[in-house]
């Protein structure tokens, strides 16, 4: 027995399996901080927790529809409509069970073998493993640190080519935290909007920045209609585990979905849809707390980590990562975080698990309290005075 050819071209999150890792140092009776899962620390608000319990009281335990409760689509649509600032309806809205089935889903409706797709690297590591699983071409656009880890636009523009079929954009973005300048997007979309290529706008981080709310791609004109809009409640209403997401995309793809919604999940659970419409209809106060007290970590955080030798940490513009060079220490990103999750009792990420133009970063999440996170910094700056290596000359990316 064997498997399929294409199952040794998918990919993992690394995040699960360092979190393994400290699990079994944590059953030696090791102490270790968290900084490694991408998830908020706080509690789901209160009254989307028991809208969840209203409406298992109330019988939603059972199928609805493939596409989504129109209730909820129809509140999806008027949240896209007044923070992006264009015209969508329900019609253009797919409920799916996480965002990462909007990003299988398109790239499933949208590629043939052989197709090329332009994604940021270092990136979230499900968009090239998807890409390579369905026989697509992976083309990294390097993110650049003194850019505040945005891409070059003229690289974008001599990468763009006939076999192009997919522009991913991530903003803000995971690892890094950046966010892509507005005049950016605006130049992007000049590139765009004569091509036959689409664009899939991950803004699953879109509540989550700490400066002016970063610009998306389908407000643009001739936009909207090439743009699938990623978008969902786990990181805004720290809600991962309920796993509902959402995408806003042209009528034409919104069929598609729902055809490849049938052959999968059926559709999403419909308790989760009523605190989904519970999240967008009741008190935003809980976002705007949490928020706040990200950026308080941010700031904090950012600044205790330049502290420590041979690092240098760029302020992130939004969710809630901090993505220091550590080409400075003269070690390996991916031998550094080890030894931090080893010596240090610190669980962070080397940079190279988000593609190779990640390598001299590790991503921590400050998803964490203020407290552990300065407990955090301090461990990682003694552990590397205890180490330092003579410095390695970089390849500037």
């Amino acid at each position: 027995m064997r498997l399929a050819e294409r199952m040794e071209r998918i990919g993992v999150e690394s995040a699960f399996d360092v979190l393994v890792r400290a699990r079994a140092l944590e059953a030696r009776g090791r102490n270790v901080i968290h900084l490694e899962i991408g998830e908020p620390d706080f509690p789901t608000p209160a009254h989307i927790v028991e809208a969840a319990k209203a409406a298992l009281d109330e019988g939603w335990t059972h199928y609805g529809p493939t596409q989504g409760y129109p209730e909820l689509r129809e509140a999806i649509a008027a949240h896209v409509a007044s923070t992006r600032g264009i015209p969508v309806g329900p019609e253009h809205v797919s409920v799916v069970p996480g965002g990462k089935q909007i990003m299988f889903f398109t790239l499933l409706a949208l590629l043939e073998r052989g197709d090329e797709v332009i994604y940021p690297n270092p990136g979230f590591p499900i968009y090239e493993s998807m890409i390579r699983f369905l026989g697509a071409e992976p083309v990294p656009l390097p993110l650049l640190q003194e850019r505040g880890f945005t891409f070059d636009l003229d690289l974008l523009r001599d990468r763009i080519g006939p076999r192009t079929r997919l522009l991913i954009l991530n903003s803000p973005q995971n690892p890094t935290g950046g966010v892509i300048p507005a005049g950016d997007i605006r130049a992007i979309a000049g590139m765009l909007r004569e091509r036959d290529v689409m664009v899939l706008s991950d803004e699953i981080y879109s509540r989550i920045t700490y400066g002016e709310t970063p610009l998306s791609i389908a407000s643009l004109p001739g936009m909207r209609e090439k743009t699938i809009i990623l978008d969902g409640f786990s990181k805004t209403y720290a809600m991962t585990g309920w796993r509902i997401g959402y995408g806003v995309m042209p009528e034409w793809l919104v069929d598609a979905i729902s055809k490849l919604m049938v052959n999968s999940n059926s559709c999403t659970a419909s308790f989760t849809q009523r605190a989904a419409l519970a999240a967008l209809q009741g008190p935003q106060q809980p976002v705007e707390a949490m928020v706040a007290e990200f950026a308080r970590r941010r700031d904090a955080f950012c600044r205790a980590l330049d502290r420590v030798p041979g690092f240098r940490c760029t302020l992130p513009g939004g969710a809630f990562y901090a993505f220091p060079s550590v080409a400075g220490t003269g070690w390996e990103s991916r031998e550094l975080a080890d030894y931090l999750l080893e010596e240090a009792g610190v669980a962070c990420l080397s940079g190279d698990a988000f593609g190779e133009y990640g390598r001299g970063f590790i991503r921590f999440s400050y998803a964490n309290s203020l407290e552990n996170l300065m407990e955090a910094a301090g461990r990682v700056e003694a552990a590397v005075r205890r180490v330092m290596r003579p410095a390695v000359p970089q390849v500037s990316r």
